[in-house]
């Protein structure tokens, strides 16, 4: 199933493959711009089945993104799932519950995502969801590409697993051979 969703992701060009800045600032070859999938809907549902198929059981009330990677996928899940779905965003830098979304007491939540890395997004708003009484269930993801030794205190159902590796921009392979130029696909300043 997974190399079926690599397939679509290389097919829709949200796998790419070059010299990327990373929002960590460190460089890699690889790179998953999963708005690339998500601008078909068909392809959406078909690389978020599997993820909604391990979410069955969960006995889910709400799915929650953050904005802006996990908005579409939020909607998609929900739409599959049959629930609703809502998104946090960055108000000042700080991430809320906005636009008169609520959560109540005792909810069981899910996080979408389309791509978790460092989980930044993710524990934010894990804090905000937490903080208005949700119970959050894990994270829900298209890729989770985390590295080695990134854990996030929570399930994470993901579609594929991938390991992309990055470099310190002093060890960077692609930048000591010069061909490719550094490309900053990401929609976050580094950190």
């Amino acid at each position: 199933m997974s190399q079926d969703i690599l397939e679509i992701l290389k097919e829709t060009d949200a796998f790419l493959e070059g010299h990327f800045l990373l929002s960590s600032g460190k460089h890699s070859d690889q790179y998953v711009q999963c708005a690339k999938v998500l601008r078909f809907p068909d392809q959406a549902e078909k690389v978020l089945k599997p993820v909604v198929e391990q979410l069955k059981s969960l006995k889910i009330d709400k799915v929650v993104g953050p904005a802006m990677g996990g908005v579409i996928v939020s909607y998609e899940i929900g739409r599959q799932l049959g629930k609703e779905s809502i998104f946090t965003e960055r108000k000042d830098g700080v991430m809320e519950l906005r636009r008169g979304f609520e959560i109540k007491a005792g909810e069981r939540v899910i996080i979408t995502e389309d791509v978790v890395t460092t989980g930044k997004s993710t524990i934010e708003t894990k804090k905000v969801l937490e903080s208005l009484g949700a119970e959050v269930l894990g994270v829900a993801c298209i890729a989770d590409r985390r590295a080695q030794g990134v854990e996030i205190d929570m399930p994470i159902y993901s579609a594929i697993k991938l390991e992309i590796t990055a470099w310190d921009p002093s060890d960077c392979p692609v930048c000591k051979e010069n061909k490719l130029p550094l490309v900053k696909p990401g929609s976050r300043g580094n950190a």
